[in-house]
Protein backbone atom coordinates (compact mmCIF):
# COMPACT_ATOMS: atom_id res chain seq x y z
CA UNK A 1 0.00 0.00 0.00
CA UNK A 2 1.40 3.39 -0.92
CA UNK A 3 1.45 6.10 1.69
CA UNK A 4 -1.11 8.82 1.08
CA UNK A 5 -0.80 11.77 3.42
CA UNK A 6 -3.62 14.22 3.93
CA UNK A 7 -3.34 17.89 4.76
CA UNK A 8 -5.34 20.27 6.90
CA UNK A 9 -4.68 23.80 8.13
CA UNK A 10 -2.70 22.55 11.13
CA UNK A 11 -0.54 19.87 9.57
CA UNK A 12 -0.09 16.72 7.58
CA UNK A 13 -1.23 13.26 8.69
CA UNK A 14 -1.57 9.60 7.76
CA UNK A 15 -3.57 7.88 10.51
CA UNK A 16 -5.00 4.39 10.38
CA UNK A 17 -6.87 2.27 12.89
CA UNK A 18 -7.65 -1.41 13.16
CA UNK A 19 -10.98 -1.47 15.01
CA UNK A 20 -12.80 -4.61 16.19
CA UNK A 21 -16.17 -4.78 17.90
CA UNK A 22 -18.69 -7.51 18.72
CA UNK A 23 -22.43 -7.89 19.23
CA UNK A 24 -23.65 -7.99 22.84
CA UNK A 25 -22.92 -11.40 24.41
CA UNK A 26 -20.94 -12.14 21.22
CA UNK A 27 -24.09 -13.55 19.67
CA UNK A 28 -23.70 -14.68 16.03
CA UNK A 29 -26.34 -12.31 14.61
CA UNK A 30 -24.33 -10.69 11.79
CA UNK A 31 -25.16 -13.06 8.94
CA UNK A 32 -27.01 -12.81 5.64
CA UNK A 33 -28.92 -9.60 4.98
CA UNK A 34 -27.83 -8.11 8.33
CA UNK A 35 -24.15 -8.49 7.36
CA UNK A 36 -24.73 -7.00 3.91
CA UNK A 37 -26.60 -4.03 5.34
CA UNK A 38 -23.99 -3.54 8.08
CA UNK A 39 -21.25 -3.32 5.48
CA UNK A 40 -23.27 -0.76 3.49
CA UNK A 41 -23.82 1.33 6.64
CA UNK A 42 -20.15 1.24 7.65
CA UNK A 43 -19.13 2.39 4.18
CA UNK A 44 -21.77 5.15 4.21
CA UNK A 45 -20.59 6.45 7.61
CA UNK A 46 -16.96 6.44 6.46
CA UNK A 47 -17.86 8.38 3.34
CA UNK A 48 -19.91 10.87 5.37
CA UNK A 49 -16.95 11.52 7.71
CA UNK A 50 -14.36 11.59 4.90
CA UNK A 51 -12.63 8.44 6.19
CA UNK A 52 -11.18 5.78 3.90
CA UNK A 53 -11.92 2.10 4.45
CA UNK A 54 -8.89 0.00 3.60
CA UNK A 55 -10.30 -3.36 4.72
CA UNK A 56 -13.60 -4.53 6.20
CA UNK A 57 -14.66 -7.99 7.32
CA UNK A 58 -18.07 -8.66 8.85
CA UNK A 59 -18.16 -12.03 10.59
CA UNK A 60 -21.19 -13.54 12.34
CA UNK A 61 -19.96 -12.46 15.79
CA UNK A 62 -17.50 -9.60 15.17
CA UNK A 63 -16.50 -6.79 12.84
CA UNK A 64 -12.92 -6.03 11.75
CA UNK A 65 -12.25 -2.65 10.16
CA UNK A 66 -9.07 -0.95 8.94
CA UNK A 67 -9.89 2.72 8.41
CA UNK A 68 -7.85 5.84 7.64
CA UNK A 69 -9.30 8.75 9.60
CA UNK A 70 -8.74 12.47 10.10
CA UNK A 71 -6.29 13.93 12.59
CA UNK A 72 -8.95 15.40 14.86
CA UNK A 73 -10.80 12.12 15.48
CA UNK A 74 -9.74 9.89 18.37
CA UNK A 75 -9.89 6.10 18.26
CA UNK A 76 -12.88 6.10 20.61
CA UNK A 77 -14.70 8.64 18.44
CA UNK A 78 -14.11 6.58 15.28
CA UNK A 79 -15.26 3.33 16.91
CA UNK A 80 -18.33 4.93 18.48
CA UNK A 81 -19.38 6.65 15.26
CA UNK A 82 -19.57 3.28 13.52
CA UNK A 83 -21.14 1.43 16.46
CA UNK A 84 -23.79 4.04 17.29
CA UNK A 85 -24.92 4.67 13.73
CA UNK A 86 -25.05 1.01 12.71
CA UNK A 87 -26.85 -0.06 15.89
CA UNK A 88 -29.59 2.53 15.47
CA UNK A 89 -30.24 1.71 11.81
CA UNK A 90 -29.92 -2.08 12.01
CA UNK A 91 -32.22 -2.36 15.03
CA UNK A 92 -34.84 -0.27 13.21
CA UNK A 93 -34.60 -2.35 10.03
CA UNK A 94 -34.28 -5.82 11.63
CA UNK A 95 -36.73 -6.18 14.54
CA UNK A 96 -35.26 -9.53 15.63
CA UNK A 97 -32.13 -7.65 16.72
CA UNK A 98 -34.26 -5.61 19.11
CA UNK A 99 -36.16 -8.51 20.61
CA UNK A 100 -33.19 -10.83 21.21
CA UNK A 101 -30.73 -8.35 22.75
CA UNK A 102 -30.93 -5.25 24.99
CA UNK A 103 -28.37 -3.47 22.76
CA UNK A 104 -26.79 -4.55 19.49
CA UNK A 105 -23.12 -3.94 20.33
CA UNK A 106 -21.03 -4.76 23.35
CA UNK A 107 -19.86 -1.57 25.09
CA UNK A 108 -16.22 -2.43 24.45
CA UNK A 109 -14.06 -2.42 21.33
CA UNK A 110 -10.45 -2.97 20.31
CA UNK A 111 -8.49 -0.27 18.49
CA UNK A 112 -4.85 -0.32 17.41
CA UNK A 113 -3.04 2.31 15.42
CA UNK A 114 -1.77 1.11 12.08
CA UNK A 115 1.11 2.81 10.35
CA UNK A 116 3.18 2.47 7.24
CA UNK A 117 6.33 2.05 9.33
CA UNK A 118 7.15 -0.08 12.37
CA UNK A 119 7.83 1.19 15.89
CA UNK A 120 11.47 0.17 15.47
CA UNK A 121 11.76 2.31 12.34
CA UNK A 122 10.31 5.34 14.12
CA UNK A 123 12.64 4.84 17.09
CA UNK A 124 15.66 4.61 14.78
CA UNK A 125 14.50 7.70 12.88
CA UNK A 126 14.23 9.72 16.09
CA UNK A 127 17.51 8.45 17.50
CA UNK A 128 19.42 9.37 14.35
CA UNK A 129 18.05 12.90 13.85
CA UNK A 130 21.38 14.53 14.79
CA UNK A 131 23.36 12.26 12.49
CA UNK A 132 21.14 12.78 9.47
CA UNK A 133 21.00 16.55 9.76
CA UNK A 134 24.75 16.95 10.08
CA UNK A 135 24.19 18.93 13.27
CA UNK A 136 26.16 16.45 15.36
CA UNK A 137 29.30 17.07 13.29
CA UNK A 138 28.80 20.84 13.50
CA UNK A 139 28.49 20.59 17.30
CA UNK A 140 31.69 18.51 17.51
CA UNK A 141 33.58 21.03 15.32
CA UNK A 142 32.32 23.90 17.47
CA UNK A 143 33.46 22.15 20.67
CA UNK A 144 36.90 21.41 19.16
CA UNK A 145 37.42 25.08 18.23
CA UNK A 146 36.76 26.38 21.56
Amino acid sequence: MTRKVRRFSGGVYDLGLHVVWCPKYRRPVLGGRVAERLEELIRAKAEERGWEIIALEVMTDQVHLFVKHDAKSSASYVANQFKGFTSRVLRAEFPHLKSRMPTLWSSSYFAASVGAVSAATVEKYINTQWERSGEKEKEKEKEARG
